[in-house]
Formats: C-alpha cells, sequence, structure tokens
C-alpha cells in the first residue's frame, strides 16, 4: 500500500489547521492526543485481508507494533478513548505464539531478545491497567507477561562477558554475538513492574542482578549515570560502544522507579534520581525540548531510532507518579518539548503531521509510526498524574494468570502466587521455539 502522511481520518479531526495545545486544559491536550493516535494508526493494515493482525506496515517491524500497542494501551488509560481497544486486544493475542511468551510462528526465526522485550511490557500494561481480559480459553495478560520474562531469563548467558542477554535470540541472526544494553533493560524493568504487581520478590532478585551487571561491565556508569549501547563478546565484552539512546536510560529510570515504590529502598530512590538527573543530554540545552542526541541533529536516526522519543517520554511519565517528587522537574521537560511539537508537526496535506526532529520551527519533511508516537506519548503522559497509578494483583488488578481451562500442554500455569516466579522456565518454552524453527536447520 501507498503511505502517505497521516490519513483520511486525522484529516477530518484535524480540520487542515496546526496543533495548538494548552498545557493547562485537559480539553486541549487529549485533542491533541486524539490526532497523533489517528496519525499512528494510519499506518496500521494488520485488519486488511491478507495482512498480519498485529502487525504495522512496512518498514515497522514487529518490535515496534508491540511498542505502538502499549502507547494505545497508555491513550485509552490516560483519555478515556476506547477507539482502538479491540483492535490493541485482538493484536496482543494474535501475537502471542504457541508458547504464550510473544515468540510466534511470523517471528519466531528473527526474534530478538530486546523485541520480544517491548510486546512484554505491553502485556504489563494491560495487567497495570486492568485492560479488559482476554476470554477464558486464552491465556491471561499476567501469564503472557511471565512466559515472556521467563522465556528471557532462561537465555541469560554466563558463558561469555559474566552473564547477561545477547541481542539476538538466533544464532543465524546477526548481532549475536553482540549483548547490547536494550535487551538486559527489558529484562530489568520486565522484572521490576513483574515484582511490584506479583509482591513476588524473586523479580527483585533478577532486577539487581541484571543492574549489577549491566554496571560491572560499564554499560551502565554510575559516577555520571550515563547509559551505553552495549559490547561484544568477542572482547568479553570490553569494547563499549559508547552510543547513548534515550530509550536506554528511560528503560533503567522506570525501572528503578518501580523497584522504588514497591521496596521503598533508598538505594532504588537514589539510582531513579540519578538517571533522571542524567537524561539532560537529551533535551536540547537553550529550550529543554526533546531530541535523540545520537542522530537527530545530523538527520541520521533510522526508522527504529525515530521512536525512541516516545518511551523516553512513557517512562518519564510514569516515574513521575511512582517517585512523586520527581513529578516537577519531569513534567518541565515535557511541557518544555510541546512547544517544539507545536512549531514542528506542521507537515503533510493536514498540516498536523509531525516529522523526526523538533527543534526547529517548521516540518523537516519526514513522516511515521515512530514520529506520530513519539509526539502522542509526550502529549498524553503531561496528563498521567490525572489517573491512577499503576495497579498491582492487590490494588485492583484483576489479570490472575492462566485459566484452568486452558490447555497445560502448551502454557506453563503462573500466578501471582507462584513461589517458583522468575527464574522457571518450563520446558514449553524451549519446545515452541523449538517447533518454530526446526525447518533452518534439519
Amino acid at each position: 500500500m501507498r503511505i502517505q502522511p497521516v490519513g483520511a481520518l486525522l484529516v477530518a479531526a484535524a480540520r487542515a489547521v496546526a496543533i495548538e495545545i494548552d498545557v493547562n486544559s485537559s480539553e486541549s491536550i487529549t485533542h491533541a492526543a486524539f490526532i497523533f493516535s489517528h496519525g499512528m494508526m494510519s499506518y496500521y493494515n494488520g485488519n486488511v485481508s491478507g495482512e498480519t493482525p498485529g502487525l504495522f506496515v512496512s518498514p515497522y517491524y514487529w518490535w515496534e507494533a508491540g511498542a505502538a500497542w502499549d502507547t494505545l494501551l497508555g491513550y485509552w488509560f490516560i483519555t478515556g478513548d476506547t477507539t482502538y481497544n479491540d483492535q490493541v486486544k485482538s493484536s496482543l493475542l494474535f501475537q502471542t505464539g504457541t508458547s504464550y511468551d510473544f515468540v510466534p510462528a511470523n517471528q519466531s526465526t528473527t526474534e530478538g531478545n530486546d523485541d520480544q522485550a517491548f510486546w512484554l511490557f505491553a502485556a504489563l500494561t494491560a495487567c497495570e491497567r486492568n485492560f479488559s481480559n482476554p476470554s477464558s480459553d486464552h491465556p491471561q495478560w499476567l501469564a503472557l507477561a511471565q512466559n515472556a520474562f521467563d522465556s528471557m531469563a532462561y537465555r541469560w548467558d554466563t558463558a561469555h562477558c559474566g552473564g547477561g542477554l545477547r541481542w539476538q535470540i538466533f544464532q543465524w541472526n546477526h548481532g549475536y554475538t553482540y549483548k547490547n544494553t536494550i535487551s538486559n533493560a527489558g529484562l530489568f524493568l520486565g522484572a521490576a513492574r513483574l515484582a511490584r504487581y506479583t509482591s513476588n520478590d524473586s523479580y527483585v532478585e533478577w532486577a539487581e542482578k541484571t543492574w549489577d551487571w549491566v554496571v560491572g561491565l560499564g554499560y551502565l556508569n554510575e559516577t555520571n549515570y550515563f547509559v551505553y549501547d552495549g559490547a561484544d563478546i568477542s572482547t568479553n565484552c570490553t569494547e563499549i560502544d559508547y552510543l547513548q539512546w534515550s530509550y536506554n536510560a528511560a528503560i533503567f529510570l522506570a525501572g528503578s522507579a518501580y523497584l522504588y515504590n514497591y521496596t521503598q529502598e533508598e538505594i532504588w530512590y537514589n539510582r531513579t534520581w540519578n538517571l533522571l538527573n542524567s537524561i539532560y543530554v537529551f533535551f536540547q540545552s537553550d529550550t529543554s525540548i526533546m531530541y535523540e542526541v545520537a542522530c537527530e541533529t545530523v538527520s541520521l536516526c533510522n526508522t527504529d531510532e525515530q521512536s525512541f522519543k516516545a518511551y523516553l517520554a512513557r517512562y518519564m511519565g510514569l516515574t513521575a507518579v511512582l517517585v512523586p517528587d520527581t513529578n516537577d522537574i519531569i513534567m518541565n521537560y515535557l511541557i518544555s518539548t510541546v512547544a517544539g511539537i507545536e512549531q514542528s508537526c506542521v507537515g503533510g496535506t493536514d498540516n498536523v503531521t509531525c516529522g523526526t526532529t523538533w527543534l526547529n520551527e517548521g516540518w523537516d519533511n519526514t513522516w511515521g509510526l515512530g514520529q506520530e508516537m513519539s509526539a502522542l506519548e509526550v502529549v498524553q503522559n503531561l496528563l498521567i498524574t490525572t489517573v491512577d497509578p499503576p495497579y498491582t494483583a492487590s490494588s485492583g488488578g484483576s489479570s490472575n494468570g492462566i485459566s484452568n481451562d486452558t490447555d497445560t500442554s502448551t502454557t506453563s500455569k503462573i500466578t501471582t502466587a507462584d513461589k517458583a516466579g522468575a527464574g522457571v522456565v518450563t520446558s514449553v518454552v524451549l519446545l515452541g521455539i523449538i517447533v518454530n524453527s526446526w525447518w533452518l536447520v534439519a
């Protein structure tokens, strides 16, 4: 299909005028979020005959689809708009895979650990926001999240670099020898969120283990709290790529906030603040407008990187809720960034299409899913403190695991009382991977 900046629905919604956002008006913020949500969904064709449910159009990879559904879960909970809820639910369930761990057949030979993490995050958001539960003959959000986490934790590799996750799951994929920060950040945040939701401290142990490994290698510098990209096992992970990507810092920030909120331990409070103080590198010094420092000013952000600001905004918002005394500095950053969005999201035939950079007045003549998602996350998180904080199993969350009617031959039964916790991976997880990929190695 032909991709155009935003779709007909957005044109109608925007009435061909540039976006003006009153940061003191929930109505104005919600209207802007509505426009950007329509912009996002103009890149979705998974509901068209012959296309794959849950996936967005090329060139958007599977992982970014999971991230997009996560954004729309936040959009629904913060604004109350249920427009996309049925699509979100059907997409998440279609992509669960036969082992119910987000390793679906359509991705099982190309999927990376970081890719799986973003679908794990979406399932966790469904838990924490008390999203409509699947029918009893499907795995529940909590079970999906725990299965995905367990399958990732199983791949912890002590044979190289003393631990950690590789970038890729399968050895035939480029990047298999690279241990990147984002995969391990995904494990860290997954553990932190599961710990808080389930009150199972074995997840805290996994979070601590991952933090210690990342810090021990220097991927996260505990002097300045900068977070770097990763390193290859060929050098025993000693030759670090020092590029800083906003989503790495954001995910460690949120994970620390979740852990402080759950444990009330001072060490996680201090780490949250240290990480928050370090993210100034992703905001222009004179305007405090958010940008992707490693690629944006030189116009080299690729399709993936064009979405990274979305996760920075999302996890800053959650941090403001979980550690309330961070709220002022976080909201100041988001409000400053709205000014950039107003001056830059003026492109396309509808005059509301967002570009990659918000630093300069005027549209930069780029468009896409990542650009719309980033603008949406910034805007909707202006309202995040006006809604309930993420629920837990004991504070309103209703996702309690897999029902008794579920076929236990294809999935593990996991509940909030499961003492096996994060370290347990049943053989069916491995079986699912083998079944999905046997033909490649036969």
